[in-house]
């Protein structure tokens, strides 16, 4: 099948009404952790053991690659309109979000299982602490399903009002912040940000599917100054993800910076939605917006899985420049850029992989892909309703 063919074909099961920029910016979410992921992450062979690393560790001046890269909140905001737009606005609530979770889980499922046979045949072959250090890479996505489960779960509590939640949300988290970071609190307290933090973007996206027109500038711009001032002068590291030996982080568990720079990245999706639409109606474009929504949840999963069988595959043969080695020059950047394309042929076998796992724990199901696009996120476009774009 031509590629040409393919669009076309694509092209004929999407649904008239589908709101292509949130797919699109699903899309580049999505684009966003699995890059983010395969420039930070690092295996250095030590005497112990395989490590893991940062670039981030010993080239400071890249954090700035980290505000690129970090695309949760647009994760969350997309989650949240897709939730209000699907949500059934009489009775099925419960088969709604059974069916929501098996869309999150049966793909986590199929990770598990593999790992749990990979366990059994590859993890006595080597070392204890290299075994740690793959263990906290390929499981690490899973927490993003439960924390996205739970707020599924409360959609209809917020759907009635989500703008009016956000101010006090922000509210909680700097409370917990000023807690730990400026009264000595346990560190234990900054687990109640995981729910309310990512709640924030969540509650925009709800408010957007109902119809609010959001003030995109003012959320791109104050964002963004809030979170320089917090930089800046409050001690907030520069980094929006975790770095190795680093005492604070604003992402693991999200702090405030991770709020304000959600609200800044909310407000720039926004803005975004009218360019995107207009980009992803050409037939090729929209293919590929298509298709990484078909298997979004499946590429979140099983990227690190990628990352970590290139490197342990060719652990075996020789230690590599941009695999095995400490990322403390540029240099170390440029090898894993040639990198990226082994690990996105690898990842396409996983998902693969993935696709018949799942199969075969519901026969006759079929992949995703064989139900052509799904019937999901059915909505207006921005220019007939819903979060107008500007």
């Amino acid at each position: 099948m031509t590629a040409r063919s393919l669009a076309a074909r694509v092209e004929a099961v999407t649904p008239a009404g589908r709101d292509r920029s949130i797919d699109a910016l699903r899309a580049l979410a999505i684009a966003g952790v699995v890059l983010g992921h395969w420039l930070v992450t690092a295996f250095v062979v030590t005497e112990p053991g395989l490590r893991v690393a940062s670039p981030l560790s010993y080239l400071p001046a890249l954090a700035p690659l980290s505000w690129l890269l970090q695309t949760l909140a647009v994760f969350f905001f997309v989650g949240g309109y897709a939730a209000a737009r699907g949500l059934p606005t009489a009775g099925g609530y419960r088969e709604w979000l059974l069916a929501r979770m098996n869309r999150l889980f049966r793909p986590a499922l199929a990770l598990v299982a593999f790992w749990a046979v990979a366990a059994l045949i590859w993890m006595p072959a080597i070392d204890g602490e290299s075994a740690r250090a793959v263990w906290t890479i390929v499981l690490s996505p899973l927490w993003f399903l439960v924390v996205y489960a739970g707020l599924l779960t409360v959609t209809p509590l917020v759907l009635n009002r989500p703008g009016r939640l956000v101010v006090p949300l922000v509210t909680a988290v700097v409370a917990v912040d000023v807690a730990r970071f400026g009264l000595g609190g346990p560190a234990w307290l900054g687990g109640m940000n995981v729910p309310t933090a990512w709640l924030v973007p969540f509650c925009l996206g709800v408010a957007c599917a109902r119809g609010a027109r959001l003030p995109a500038v003012g959320l791109l711009v104050g964002g963004t100054a809030a979170t320089a001032v917090l930089m800046l002068w409050f001690g907030y590291p520069a980094s929006l993800v975790g770095v190795p030996g680093q005492s604070r982080s604003n992402l693991n568990p999200p702090a405030l910076v991770a709020v304000t720079f959600g609200l800044a990245q909310v407000g720039l999706a926004v803005l975004l939605r009218g360019p995107l639409t207009r980009l992803v109606r050409r037939p090729l474009a929209w293919a590929v917006v298509a298709l990484a929504n078909l298997w979004a949840v499946r590429i979140f999963l099983w990227h690190q899985t990628a990352l970590v069988a290139v490197t342990m595959f060719a652990l075996g043969h020789a230690r590599l420049a941009g695999l095995h080695t400490a990322p403390e020059t540029p240099w170390w950047i440029l090898a894993r850029l040639g990198w990226l394309p082994i690990f996105a042929l690898v990842l396409l076998g996983g998902l693969m992989l993935g696709g018949r796992i799942e199969a075969s724990r519901r026969p006759g199901s079929g992949t995703p892909a064989a139900r052509g696009v799904p019937e999901r996120n059915r909505g207006r476009s921005p220019e007939r309703g819903g979060c107008p774009a500007p």
